[in-house]
């Protein structure tokens, strides 16, 4: 097949009950473009306030953090498992990931992407259909395509995995209500269905590692967290899969997305950020102490969990049809040691071995009264340290529950 590189894509916002064309990215002498609509600019909406703001012309982005594409639109792009599953197709084709551009990887993300940002044209493969999906099926396929085994089960992979990030296999899938029931998610769903991501383990993972995710969202939840629903869906050969509802989508319509790596230009793939940035466009975004408070109490569970995966796409904010911003709910939430043992994201500058001073000085620099900080960072502490429950009521074995309580405590 022979590679005709992308110079031209539409972007367009599918916000609720509209779609709105947003502008055009350019590719022009190997600088990527940006033009916001006119009809966009008289919205007043605001899809990345900080980097790019809302202004007539033609922008480009200098910094080189995302292969020159704006940070709002790098967050459609598939990562890890996505990335993966994207490169072995183009392979298959006789095209090399190298001669791949942003704007060309954008094309296959379509109309598939987290969040509400579509592009065109698309090669976003056919469209989805309701039939059940073995999820026993998918985990046995995700690990043959990860030993380079089979290519013919590629195309299916990429559709419901969308526009994933992270290196663990997931796929994008509806869940009936009293889920029982999986069909494929990259569609409008059937009355009684919700948009789902399961997750499944990858190589470098515990075989609990379902269990253990799971798990932490209990913990999460009784620590006071915004969480959406979770749930450890039943395997035949394994311990099971952790899924997670959407936030991106109520039911079939979309919400805006945008990742604090995406706001500030910051690779995820480096820890270069403190939960002082976190705090900060927090409240930069939503005007809402409330919000920032939120933010407050995801720092102290990080801390005290020990979930030390705390990079700069793991905080992100969800924008709706009046504009408003608010902090999305937790995600990503489990027991990891780090890189070095330390925080991605450090607690002002402390990486190693943050604590209840650091997280107090913290909300003090916010606003956030003694009073208040204390009550949060107490309630945190007060759920982490039942752990042990959470995890017997999640099927964790005693061994790998008293491993991390060795560690938490």
């Amino acid at each position: 097949m022979k590679y005709i590189p992308i110079d031209v894509l539409k972007v367009y916002l599918a916000l609720g009950d509209m779609k709105l064309e947003v502008g055009r990215l350019a590719l022009i002498r190997r600088k990527i473009y940006f033009e916001y609509s006119p009809s966009f600019i008289a919205t007043g909406l605001q899809i990345s306030p900080y980097r790019l703001p809302l202004k007539a012309g033609a922008v480009t982005m200098s910094d080189p953090v995302f292969q020159g594409l704006f940070g709002v639109f790098n967050d459609s792009l598939p990562d890890g498992w996505g990335r993966l599953l994207l490169d072995r197709q183009i392979r298959s084709l006789g095209i090399t990931p190298e001669q791949l551009g942003p704007l060309d990887r954008l094309t296959h993300v379509g109309r598939f992407g987290m969040g509400a940002l579509i592009y065109e044209p698309s090669h976003d493969g056919a469209a989805a259909h309701p039939d059940r999906i073995d999820l026993d099926r998918i985990a046995e396929e995700a690990v043959e395509v990860i030993n380079g085994e089979v290519e013919d089960v590629i195309a299916e992979l990429i559709e419901l995995a969308g526009s994933s990030a992270g290196a663990r296999p997931k796929i994008m899938v509806g869940v009936s209500s009293n889920r029982s029931h999986v069909i494929h998610g990259q569609q409008e769903l059937p009355p009684g269905y919700d948009h789902w991501m399961i997750k499944f383990v990858a190589s470098i993972d515990q075989r609990d590692a379902g269990i253990v995710e799971y798990a932490y969202s209990l913990m999460a939840k009784a620590a006071g967290l915004e969480m959406m629903p979770t749930c450890l869906f039943k395997a035949q050969k394994d311990v099971g899969y952790f899924g997670v509802q959407r936030f991106d989508r109520n039911h079939n319509q979309r919400l805006h997305l945008l990742s604090l790596a995406g706001l500030v230009h910051s690779d995820h793939r480096v820890p270069a950020i403190d939960y002082d940035m976190v705090l900060r466009a927090t409240q930069f975004l939503t005007k809402s102490a409330i919000e920032v408070k939120k933010a407050f109490r995801l720092c102290c569970f990080n801390v005290f969990a020990h979930n030390r995966d705390d990079h700069a796409k793991n905080f992100s904010f969800l924008m709706n049809e009046q504009g408003q911003w608010k902090l999305a709910p937790a995600y990503d939430l489990t027991f990891v040691q780090g890189p070095g043992g330390e925080h991605c994201t450090t607690v002002l500058g402390e990486g190693k071995s943050p604590g209840r001073s650091h997280l107090l000085e913290l909300a003090s620099k916010f606003g956030i009264s003694e009073t208040d900080a204390a009550l949060i960072a107490g309630e945190v502490r007060s759920a982490v340290d039942l752990w042990l429950e959470y995890a017997e009521q999640a099927g964790l074995s005693k061994t790998s529950a008293r491993a991390i309580a060795k560690v938490i405590r």
